[in-house]
C-alpha cells in the first residue's frame, strides 16, 4: 500500500481507497459520512454496531516501550502482595500487542489525556448510532483506551488471588461464587485467626446472600469513583495469623489514574443509558481478561435493572469460557440485573499460545478450531436454554440479551436451528447476529429481514 500510494500520490490514492477496500469495509470518516450506510443496512432490518477502529501507525519499538512503561508500577514494586505470576506479568518479548492478531484494533497508553480524548471519541460514537438508528444501535470499546494496562493487570493478578485463596476453604478451583460456601463456612475456616477484630472487618466486606458467598471484596467499590485500591484486597492469613495484601501499596497518582479509568467509563456508560444505545465492552487478551470482565459485570449491575445495556464479550477460543459464562450468568440472578453477552471465536489465539509457551503458564486455549467451535455451541445453548427457562416462567425472556457474533455459516445455522427446537423466537427480541461490515454480506441482511 504504501507503494501504490508513493506513485499514485495521496489524491489518487485515496479515491481509489473509498472506492474499493475502504469504501467496502468502512461505514465513514465521520458521524456525518457515515448516515447513508447507516440507513441504508437500516432499510434491510439490520442495526449497526459502531466501532472507531482508528489506529495509531507505531512502529514495534515505540509500542513495546509504550506497554512495557505502562504496564510497571512507578513505585517499582511488584503488581501485587505476592509475586505477580508470568500470565499477570509484562513481558518485552510480547509487549506490542498486535503480535499475531490481525482482526482487532489495539490501543497503546501514552498518558491521561489521550484516555480522555479516547472517552470523548466513543462518546460521539454514541451520538452518531443515536442519531442515525433511533436508539437501536450498538457501541463497542475496548478498556485498554480508557486507562493504563498496570491497573488491569493488577486486578487480573488480584482475582486469580482470590480464587486460590477459595481453593484452601472449598478445596476445588473456580470463581468465588461457585463454590456456595457460606459466611459461616469462612467464620469457621478463620476461627483460630488471633485478631478478631480484623476478620470481622474483612467478613463485614463480604457480598453474600443466601446460596452463599458471591465475592470476597466489595466489586461494587470498584466502580464508585473513591475506592482505594491499596485498602480494598487484603485477606486474613490462617498461615501467619495476620492480614495479607493480595495488591502492592499503590502510590497515590495511580490510584487516581484508576478512579480516572473507571471514571471514564462510568461516563460513557451512563451516556449510552440515557440516550438507549447499548455498549458491548470488548475482550481481550487473558491477562487483562478477569479485571475487564469484573469491572463490566459490576457495571452491569448498576446499569441493567431495567433492561440490557451494557454487554460483555465472551471469547471461545479458551477453556474456560463455558464456565466464566455460567458464571456470571448466576451472578445476574442471585444480583438481580440484566445480562448482556456477545459471543465471539476470538482474535488473539495465536498471540495466547505464543505467550503461554515461551512465558511457561498453562496454555488457556482450546486445542483446535473444532474444540472451540464445540464451545461456543455449547455456551450458546446454555443461554438460550436459560432464557426458555424465563419464558416458562413467566418471567422476563430479556434478562439474558445474546449477539451471535461469527462469520461462520454453521455456527449462524447452529444458532437458528438451536433457537427453533428450544423455542426462542425472533419476536422474542433476545438474541441478535452480528458480522464486520462487508465480510459475510450474504449472511447479514437475509438475518435482518
Amino acid at each position: 500500500m504504501k507503494l501504490t500510494k508513493a506513485i499514485m500520490g495521496d489524491k489518487l490514492f485515496v479515491q481509489l481507497m473509498k472506492s474499493t477496500f475502504y469504501g467496502h469495509f468502512v461505514a465513514g470518516e465521520d458521524r456525518f459520512l457515515i448516515v447513508p450506510t447507516l440507513e441504508r443496512l437500516r432499510s434491510f432490518g439490520v442495526k449497526p454496531i459502531l466501532d472507531y477502529s482508528v489506529e495509531e501507525d507505531l512502529s514495534q519499538e515505540e509500542a513495546e516501550k509504550r506497554e512495557v512503561e505502562a504496564s510497571v508500577s512507578s513505585s517499582g514494586a511488584s503488581l501485587s502482595g505476592e509475586p505477580a505470576s508470568a500470565q499477570f506479568s509484562v513481558d518485552k518479548t510480547f509487549a506490542d500487542r498486535r503480535y499475531k492478531v490481525q482482526s482487532a484494533r489495539t490501543y497503546f497508553y501514552l498518558n491521561e489525556a489521550t484516555c480522555e480524548r479516547n472517552m470523548e471519541t466513543f462518546l460521539e460514537c454514541l451520538d452518531a448510532v443515536k442519531g442515525a438508528t433511533f436508539g437501536t444501535g450498538i457501541t463497542a470499546i475496548k478498556l485498554t483506551a480508557l486507562g493504563r494496562p498496570q491497573l488491569l493487570l493488577q486486578l487480573s493478578d488480584v482475582i486469580m488471588q482470590a480464587r486460590d485463596y477459595m481453593k484452601q476453604l472449598a478445596g476445588t478451583h473456580g470463581n468465588v461464587l461457585t463454590h456456595h460456601k457460606t459466611l459461616s463456612d469462612l467464620e469457621r475456616y478463620l476461627s483460630n485467626f488471633s485478631d478478631k477484630k480484623e476478620v470481622q472487618a474483612f467478613l463485614d466486606k463480604i457480598q453474600h446472600d443466601k446460596d452463599g458467598i458471591l465475592h470476597l471484596f466489595p466489586w461494587s467499590g470498584i466502580i464508585n469513583e473513591d475506592c482505594e485500591l491499596s485498602d480494598t484486597f487484603r485477606v486474613p492469613d490462617p498461615s501467619t495469623g495476620q492480614m495479607r495484601r493480595l495488591i502492592s501499596q499503590i502510590p497515590p497518582k495511580e490510584e487516581e489514574m484508576f478512579r480516572n479509568m473507571i471514571r471514564r467509563l462510568n461516563t460513557i456508560v451512563k451516556a449510552a443509558q440515557d440516550l438507549d444505545v447499548r455498549i458491548m465492552i470488548d475482550a481481550e487478551q487473558t491477562y487483562f481478561q478477569p479485571a475487564i470482565s469484573r469491572i463490566t459485570l459490576e457495571m452491569m449491575r448498576k446499569y441493567n435493572t431495567e433492561k440490557a445495556i451494557v454487554f460483555n464479550t465472551y471469547q471461545c477460543y479458551l477453556k474456560n469460557t463455558y464456565k466464566e459464562v455460567c458464571t456470571d450468568l448466576e451472578q445476574a440472578k442471585r444480583q438481580h440485573f440484566y445480562f448482556g453477552a456477545k459471543l465471539v471465536r476470538g482474535a488473539y489465539i495465536e498471540q495466547e499460545r505464543a505467550r503461554a509457551a515461551a512465558l511457561g503458564y498453562e496454555d488457556p486455549t482450546n486445542p483446535s478450531f473444532e474444540a472451540t467451535t464445540e464451545m461456543y455451541h455449547k455456551t450458546l445453548t446454555e443461554c438460550l436454554r436459560r432464557i426458555r427457562i424465563l419464558k416458562d416462567a413467566g418471567e422476563d425472556p430479556k434478562k439474558i440479551a445474546i449477539m451471535v457474533a461469527s462469520h461462520n455459516e454453521d455456527t449462524v445455522r447452529f444458532a437458528i436451528e438451536k433457537m427453533n427446537e428450544i423455542g426462542i423466537h425472533p419476536e422474542d427480541k433476545v438474541i441478535c447476529f452480528g458480522q464486520l461490515l462487508g465480510m459475510c454480506d450474504y449472511i447479514t441482511f437475509p438475518l435482518g429481514e
